[in-house]
């Protein structure tokens, strides 16, 4: 059975629906009803935070663009580990992955399970109350660990779905098309709620609130976008299983980022006309404060009831994602060996996911998975504009390399958005440089192991 497990190949079971609910479903997460307070009060106006999301959109498209003739020309699993290994050498691709499994989709997943218990906690408030303290120095802020029995709750869920995507990668991928679904149903319910109701006016869309303004603000507003657009990624991530990958990958990046942006911009649309930009500015949750001027209590219940439905999904796209990665790495025999066997009886990567998913419920109870994530933007950024200057090395390094598609405005388009990632990994060193500095310590950390594993590989 050993034998049998590491010789077997993950299955190309992922359909263009699947492939296209994973770019959707794990972008749109909890981002989008709760940021615009944070955009309106850096820019000051409706107007500005719609020209933020245009940006912030236009931006991950591009970085699609590019991602999509990577993923379409080596559609294996792993996605940005695979990028970069072909287009810098094994070290790089390796400190990419090293970084998405220990931190980036490990504190992603912990984070959204943790975010799913938040919003559960809104019918159920006992899940805010504390468990048991655990009185050693461990916490945030080197207080006591406050253990609360919500956390439980979050990381059942991880484990629930870590045990439907390991039964198997069709039915994982079933999930996502559903629960896509429904959180797209709900969103747009909630936009013909708003719009439709007649409780707002379209002169909300011309006031203003004061904001910082300026070129600092606009920034602060675009980072939260950027962070309600992640994850338009991680498709690649599980390109091994997708069927007919050199016309689905491309299909679903492109298709599916587009869809985000006009979800996202509608969504504003409905807030804004419902809310004043002071009131938006005002609420820490301003899907909710919308539906609740426009169908009372119940409505911001529904908002509640949405967010979690929205989250299981992304939650479940990181889950189905991420494992690939140490997978890839392990296949690649940089990486515990076991993490690259395959199930043949489910043809899943069942330990990678076991790791990922035991990992993330620590993260959950360690208190601390919001500063790690904050910890690997830095990181993040640095391998998005990597993947983007992969598009021009490999043009270069691998011309007989097929390329099924290929990027629009080459070379321009990847230049630039390498750019744009360069300018955010700047700005975030420059107001986080604490943060930034622990990132680039993240990846650093994994520079011994790679050595180890690439000296066993060689005796």
């Amino acid at each position: 059975m050993p034998e049998t497990a590491a010789r077997a190949e993950l299955r190309r079971v992922l359909g263009p629906w699947s492939a296209a609910a994973i770019v959707v479903g794990t972008i749109i997460g909890s981002g989008i009803f709760l940021v615009p307070k944070a955009m309106v009060a850096s820019v000051g106006s409706p107007g500005a935070v719609f020209v933020v999301w245009i940006v912030g959109g236009l931006l991950s498209l591009c970085g699609a663009l590019c991602y999509a003739e990577l993923a379409a020309a080596m559609p294996e699993a792993g996605g940005e580990y695979v990028y970069l290994r072909e287009a810098y050498g094994p070290v790089w691709g390796f400190l990419c992955g090293w970084t998405q499994t220990w931190v980036a989709k490990s504190g992603s997943i912990a984070s959204m399970a943790t975010g799913f218990f938040y919003y559960l906690a809104n019918f159920v408030p006992a899940l805010e109350t504390t468990a048991f303290l655990i009185r050693l120095p461990i916490g945030p802020g080197g207080g006591p660990l406050e253990i609360r029995y919500g956390q439980f709750l979050a990381v059942a869920v991880i484990l629930f779905l870590a045990l439907l995507n390991y039964w198997g990668t069709r039915l994982g991928g079933g999930v996502q098309v559903v629960t896509t679904a429904a959180k797209i149903g709900l969103l747009g319910a909630i936009i013909a709620l708003g719009l439709f109701s007649g409780r707002g006016s379209w002169t909300n869309l011309q006031t203003h609130t004061n904001a910082a303004g300026g070129a600092a603000g606009f920034l602060v507003a675009l980072v939260a976008a950027l962070w309600a657009y992640d994850g338009w990624n991680n498709l690649g991530m599980a390109a091994s299983e997708v069927q007919r990958p050199q016309r689905n990958l491309p299909l679903a990046l492109l298709a599916g980022t587009l869809t985000v942006i006009a979800v996202y911009l509608a969504a504003n649309l409905a807030y804004f006309f419902v809310l004043p930009a002071g009131d938006a500015a005002a609420s820490d949750r301003v899907a909710a404060e919308m539906m609740r001027r426009v169908a009372g209590p119940a409505g911001a219940g529904a908002v509640s009831i949405a967010a979690m439905i929205s989250i299981f999904a992304a939650l479940n796209g990181a889950i189905l994602t991420g494992a690939r990665i140490p997978f890839a790495m392990a296949r690649d025999g940089r990486f515990f060996r076991q993490m690259g066997r395959v199930s043949p009886a489910h043809g899943t990567p069942g330990a990678a996911i076991v790791l990922v998913c035991l990992w993330a419920s620590l993260l959950v109870f360690s208190g601390r998975f919001e500063q790690l994530f904050t910890y690997v933007i830095f990181a993040n950024w640095l391998i998005f504009a990597m993947g983007a200057t992969a598009v021009l090395v490999l043009r270069r390094r691998r011309p007989e390399l097929p390329r099924p598609y290929r990027t629009p405005g080459y070379p321009l388009l990847p230049a630039l958005f390498a750019l744009a990632a360069l300018a955010v990994v700047a700005a975030t060193l420059v107001n986080s440089p604490r943060e930034s500095l622990m990132g680039a310590g993240v990846i650093l950390t994994g520079l011994p192991f790679y050595f180890y594993w690439k000296r066993r590989e060689l005796c």
